[in-house]
């Protein structure tokens, strides 16, 4: 059974760093708690932020890439560098989903770690830029593929590819079109 990496906050923890979680709803995602595929991860804990915490965004809007290539860093909004914070989350959220076999992720949409499609822009005013999160970044470079929680339904069916294709840890993972 394939196994799938998700924000603990979809999965109703309480792990933001405003102290609250993003519970979702999506059927897709119940079902796949149930049948036990899920492991539910924060990187922003694990690697040793505090809920709450202060909110913490990419400088520049650069994204993930930047990051992990040392060309940004992730700044709290009391001014404070928190890139190694994200750094260690984002090699911890990779350990996890290596030792659980996943070679697909949900993550939460907008997270300067877990962003799929953008980020807030680095400057604490609500402003979003197109890009990646820390972890989505990594977990990419390694070949696990990540959909954000809108984005669950194409989850679905990579995970149905993958399954079906019988190919226990391939590095192809077909893309959403």
């Amino acid at each position: 059974m394939e196994r799938i990496l998700v924000s603990a906050c979809l999965m109703g923890r309480r792990v933001r760093y405003d102290g609250g979680a993003k519970t979702s709803s999506d059927e897709r995602l119940t079902a796949w708690r149930r049948e036990g595929r899920l492991v539910a991860f924060c990187p922003e804990v694990q690697g040793g932020l505090p809920v709450p915490r202060p909110a913490a965004e990419i400088e520049g809007g650069a994204g993930g890439a930047a990051v992990l290539d040392g060309r940004a860093r992730v700044l709290a909004a009391d001014g404070s560098d928190v890139t190694a914070e994200f750094l260690a989350g984002a090699r911890a959220a990779l350990a996890a989903a290596r030792d659980a076999g996943a070679r697909l992720a949900v993550l939460k949409e907008g997270s300067p770690s877990c962003g799929t499609l953008a980020v807030y822009d680095g400057t604490f005013t609500g402003r979003r830029a197109a890009g990646r999160g820390v972890t989505t970044a990594l977990l990419e470079r390694h070949g696990i593929r990540v959909f954000g929680e809108d984005h669950v339904e194409e989850a679905a069916a990579c995970l149905d590819a993958l399954e079906s294709s019988g190919e226990a840890g391939s590095a192809f993972l077909p893309g959403p079109g």
